[in-house]
């Protein structure tokens, strides 16, 4: 009975939004992994040329104080549900592939919202937000296509796994939907281009498409080989001198590259007019330690895992032609949360449940100052730490032993490229050739506006967060050289009281001990879900009988609740209209 009635609410509410249908933007995410904030050149570094990104962020509007939590689990549990790691119990660490845990399945998450509202929904690329079980699993939780990878890493060649600190057997991961997809020998980061290449160009454009492209690169593979990448492509950068930071710099051109062939699929799909793409890393990058690359953050302070700039402030961007102020810069606060929210709001898609994000759309659309006052860095309650910002003004609080806690990186100094050759080597970009055309003028002046730079008259203070608090004016300092914490008492008091309040708003971190039963050795050598999931079974009746007064009722419902919600769609289609009319006209 229960199947009957689903299939007859489905089947109406078909019929009725298939009269009437506002049009909806494309929405495409790039997602880059580890990526540092001095490793793009739209920051104004020449060491790591990246002409297509470049192409794109100028096109539209630079990010530049877009933040994310230090580490890749939290920042993506974050973005798909828009809300604090916090609250999700997803604050500390990330989710090794051993580990029996995952994003809580009561959470609703971006591809769910976007797939209620008649968008097809695809992940290429990186998951790992949990595969212990199949419930956990991108088409489990609202993509409608899924191939790339499960866990938090794999081999740029191979597409395997192998957890040396622990006694696994090295696994493959590497999936088309459900089935396991074999692949190997073709570069990673060239197979997610392909295949969101190929997705577009066989999208029914009837339908909306909202496309979570989650690149490997640049992030280390597995530790026996961590960083990978062609010959052809590493002697492009033998000015580089240390040998890991230039084979980081071919794997960064190899995504670079991807991400003009995206933007040239959209154009010849002839969808761009109505497609918003966004580029963003998903934490700092990591100069040295666990997984490290020899990324750069520089000029500021700390790197991946900390809650210093380095660690949480990422390059990104946004680029649409439904954007009314473009080729510029914003300054505006803006966190990973804000993204469910503002997307959801192009699409005009309502969001009903209570999340942390803010809509951020006309702030990107139309200058507006940004409603984001506050940021939560994090509260690592494991080993001890949080950052908190209000208006400006930067909470430190604790440690995991300072090691993460100095200037980092390469420089990024690289005088051989001039202005002009730079905008050439734009020039000759993919990107730049499928959107419109920018003159040198406005590249010099958002490449300026982009370069974050320490303010050398700003003396460095005594700053240990273990000891006591530290306070950062990171709008005149972003480099968080100077402690402020003596100075201004009263700010300190202020932002430990909304620590505070973030405090006792926390869920109880989640994470679980290994399970050997993970080992692929048990599972045909993959990495796979091998836990099972509870049946439900007992839920559903087994039987069909015939219809009862209370069905009835149920059909009576559902029909007026559809009746109902037509029309509210319809008012709100009508009144939309207008708005994207004009969005396109300018």
């Amino acid at each position: 009975m229960i199947t009957k009635v689903s299939n007859f609410f489905l089947f109406i509410s078909y019929l009725l939004f298939s009269v009437i249908k506002c049009e909806k933007p494309n929405i495409v995410i790039i997602l880059a992994d580890d990526l540092g904030y001095n490793d793009v050149s739209f920051h104004g570094s020449s060491e790591i040329p990246t002409p297509n990104l470049d192409a794109l962020c100028y096109n539209g509007v630079i990010l530049n104080r877009f933040y994310t939590t230090p580490l890749c689990t939290p920042s993506r549990s974050s973005l798909m549900t828009g809300k604090y790691s916090t609250k999700l119990g997803m604050n500390h660490y990330v989710i090794p592939s051993d580990e029996p845990w995952g994003l809580p399945l009561n959470e609703k998450i971006i591809p769910e919202y976007f797939k209620e509202a008649g968008y097809k929904t695809a992940l290429i690329g990186k998951w790992h937000l949990g595969f212990f079980k199949k419930s956990y699993t991108p088409l489990m939780r609202g993509f409608d296509y899924h191939y790339g990878y499960l866990g938090p890493y794999i081999g740029y060649y191979d597409h395997s796994l192998i957890m040396l600190d622990r006694n696994y057997s090295r696994g493959f991961d590497m999936r088309n939907n459900f089935e396991v997809e074999n692949v190997r020998g073709k570069y990673a980061t060239d197979v997610f281009t392909d295949e969101a290449v190929n997705l577009i160009k066989r999208h029914n454009t009837s339908d909306p498409l909202f496309l979570l492209l989650s690149h490997l690169a640049p992030h280390a593979g597995n530790e026996d080989k961590p960083l990978e990448a062609s010959e052809e492509v590493i002697n492009k950068f033998a000015y580089i001198k240390n040998e890991q930071r230039r084979t980081l710099a071919a794997m960064i051109n190899i995504m670079d590259d991807g991400i003009g062939r995206v933007v040239e699929a959209l154009n010849e799909k002839g969808i761009m007019n109505n497609t918003i793409i966004m580029f963003l890393s998903d934490n700092g990058g990591p100069t040295f330690g666990i997984h490290s690359t020899e990324a750069s953050n520089s000029p500021l302070r700390g790197q991946k895992g900390s809650v210093w700039e380095g660690g949480t402030r990422v390059p990104a961007c946004i680029y649409s032609p439904l954007i009314k102020n473009k080729n510029r810069v914003t300054n505006e606060f803006m966190y990973i949360t804000d993204i469910l929210p503002t997307m959801a709001a192009a699409a005009n898609i309502s969001i009903t449940n209570n999340i942390d994000g803010i809509n951020q759309f006309e702030t990107i659309s139309n200058s507006k100052i940004t409603e984001r006052k506050d940021i939560l860095y994090n509260i690592e309650s494991v080993f001890g730490f949080s950052a908190i910002m209000s208006n400006g003004f930067k909470l430190v609080n604790g440690s995991e032993n300072m090691k993460y806690s100095g200037w980092f990186g390469s420089s990024g100094d690289y005088a051989a490229t001039s202005l002009e050759e730079y905008f050439q080597n734009i020039i000759n970009s993919i990107t730049y050739k499928n959107l419109p055309m920018i003159d040198i003028d406005i590249v010099k002046k958002m490449r300026e506006e982009s370069k974050t730079v320490c303010d050398n008259s700003i003396s460095t203070t005594k700053c240990n967060p273990i000891q006591a608090p530290c306070l950062f004016d990171i709008i005149n300092d972003p480099c968080e050289k100077d402690n402020l914490a003596e100075i201004y008492p009263d700010k300190v008091k202020m932002l430990i009281e909304k620590l505070n309040i973030e405090i006792q708003l926390m869920v109880p971190t989640i994470r679980v001990k290994s399970d050997p039963l993970c080992d692929p050795k048990l599972h045909n050598w993959t990495w796979t879900w091998w836990r099972q999931d509870d049946d439900q079974s007992a839920n559903v009746n087994k039987e069909d009988d015939d219809f009862s007064s209370r069905t009835t009722l149920i059909f009576v419902i559902c029909f007026i609740f559809i009746i109902i919600q037509f029309f509210i769609f319809f008012i709100k289609c009508k009144k939309n209209s207008e708005n994207f009319t004009i969005f396109r006209l300018q």
